[in-house]
């Protein structure tokens, strides 16, 4: 397990969603986060129903937009204060 939870980490801090390492929902999910945030206007109604067809609650679903929104914003707050992470 603790390898895999190795494998699942870089990849994600890549970039990459880690195909057959989630659980089919949790890998949807953060695909849905991953449109949000490189571009958002691709999203569709179809995309939260298949979100609700894997059975993510309407809840559930609010919450990974909220958390992906803030990351945006932090973001950008961040590089528009030319901030840096003080561990590089």
């Amino acid at each position: 397990m603790q390898e895999t939870n190795s494998e699942v980490g870089k990849a994600l801090a890549e970039g990459k969603i880690p195909s057959g390492l989630l659980p089919h929902p949790e890998s949807e999910l953060l695909q849905f986060a991953k449109m949000l945030t490189i571009s958002p206007h691709k999203n569709t109604p179809e995309n939260v129903a298949a979100l609700r067809h894997e059975g993510w609650s309407d809840e559930q679903i609010a919450e990974a937009v909220y958390i992906t929104a803030l990351f945006a914003f932090f973001n950008r707050v961040a590089d528009a204060f030319g901030l840096e992470d003080p561990r590089l």
